[in-house]
């Protein structure tokens, strides 16, 4: 295959939620809609309040540590993740969307790294993992939404090998 032609294929991907052989975003990263039996106002306090409590080491050396809290401006909560062993750096954005008594939430996690095709799940993670660690997926009705396609590896993702 000429370099030409294995360029055209990478560019027609980019942006692509699915590409060729891949059932993964090109790039690592991921995105998850909720939906959370509570106001949005209670949910966004619910993830920065974990955020925190996760932040920098001071929870320990694994995946649920090294949070950092970025902002919050119009229902859309900003954060950082950096991994535990090679200390990649992923962004995290949750728009919140009130709807009646419910609180629908999109979450999206990417890697800082232009180059990150795989991630072994790394994304999927950072955001299931504050939801759980939470408590938020208790609460009724709790729904979440994602699939191969639109989170890097999510069917092979370990969030509690760290």
């Amino acid at each position: 295959m000429t370099k030409s032609l294995v360029l055209l294929i990478v560019c027609a991907c980019i942006g692509s939620s699915w590409c060729g052989p891949f059932e993964f975003p090109f790039h690592a990263s991921c995105n998850i809609d909720w939906t959370f039996g509570a106001t949005c106002q209670n949910v966004s306090q619910i993830i920065q309040a974990q955020i925190q409590k996760w932040s920098g080491t001071s929870c320990g050396s694994g995946e649920k540590c090294r949070y950092e809290f970025v902002s919050f401006d119009n229902n859309i909560l900003k954060a950082k993740h950096t991994t535990p062993v090679k200390h990649y750096a992923d962004d995290l954005t949750f728009v919140f969307k009130p709807n009646s008594s419910l609180c629908l939430v999109n979450g999206k996690s990417s890697s800082e790294t232009w180059y990150a095709v795989l991630d072994d799940g790394t994304n999927y993670c950072n955001l299931h993992n504050l939801i759980t660690g939470s408590g938020l997926d208790k609460l009724k009705p709790y729904k979440e939404s994602t699939s191969n396609s639109k989170c890097t590896q999510y069917s092979s993702a370990n969030c509690e090998k760290y």
